[in-house]
């Protein structure tokens, strides 16, 4: 009698899926995996990955909010969290740029002169990684855009959330894998892709405690993360590249870059 296959479950946030990596990873892993285990992705908000993942419905997350990452494994329901990659948010919006965006050096000053102009803003507003990232972003500018005539939340992921922002002539805030995705499809241009470390967006993966949760396939949790921080691994995200510009950048082993 063959031997049923086993499952993964990994609850992620959506860039990673839109940005079409896991075409590329999860393929190559099912390949080397043990007893042909399927992969099964739950791409979904950073904040609703993690409630799935509370709930022990997912043996694993991919996500991209540290301070939440942090507290998961604090309380209790991840352990194991590594590193995986990074890349950088930007601010994209109309061509014509209303806000112009050349002459700001920082993510703040861009927000906060969007807030001063009143120049339409689509947010997320889904709780998701790149959303927490957004308000942080507000936060920073002591400036509380909620209720404003001029800034918009969509509720929903972020290649919906372009589409929204390109009908209103808006700036919002991206990742540039889903971007670069969707940009034969909106009329939107990256404005602000400047250095600035507030913009940084890291990745990391995290097992789910098998001792919270005794259904969760934790080895194969283990395994796979195992894949995604080895040198093949890092290799993939390093190599993903979308009209000649990298998605990802490798912080398990960032010398596979060189």
């Amino acid at each position: 009698m063959a031997k049923e296959k086993s499952r993964l479950v990994i609850a992620s946030t959506t860039s990673i899926q839109n940005s079409g990596l896991f075409h590329i990873l999860i393929p190559a892993y099912e390949k080397t995996a043990k007893y042909g285990l399927k992969v099964e992705i739950i791409a979904v908000g950073t904040g609703k990955a993690i409630r799935i993942a509370k709930k022990g419905e997912a043996d694993m997350l991919f996500a991209h909010d540290p301070f939440r990452e942090e507290k998961f494994v604090a309380e209790g329901y991840g352990i194991n969290r590594r590193p995986v990659m990074h890349n950088d948010f930007v601010i994209v919006g109309p061509e014509k740029d209303p806000v112009h965006m050349k002459k700001i050096k920082t993510a703040i000053e861009a927000f906060e002169e969007i807030a001063d102009k009143g120049i339409p803003f689509v947010s997320r507003g889904d709780d998701s990684g790149t959303n927490i990232k957004e308000m942080d972003i507000w936060d920073d500018a002591g400036i509380n855009p909620k209720g404003k005539g001029w800034y918009f939340e969509s509720g929903t992921r972020m290649g919906d959330t372009l589409l929204l922002a390109s009908q209103k002539k808006a700036y919002t805030l991206t990742d540039m894998g889903t971007f670069l995705n969707y940009e034969s499809k909106i009329h939107l241009k990256i404005l602000f892709d400047k250095e600035d470390r507030i913009l940084k967006n890291f990745y990391s993966v995290i097992a789910v405690n098998p001792d919270r949760f005794a259904k969760v396939r934790y080895q194969e949790a283990m395994d796979f993360i195992a894949f995604v921080t080895s040198i093949s691994g890092q290799r993939l995200i390093a190599k993903y590249r979308k009209h000649g510009v990298n998605l990802f950048y490798p912080d398990a082993i960032p010398s596979v870059m060189a």
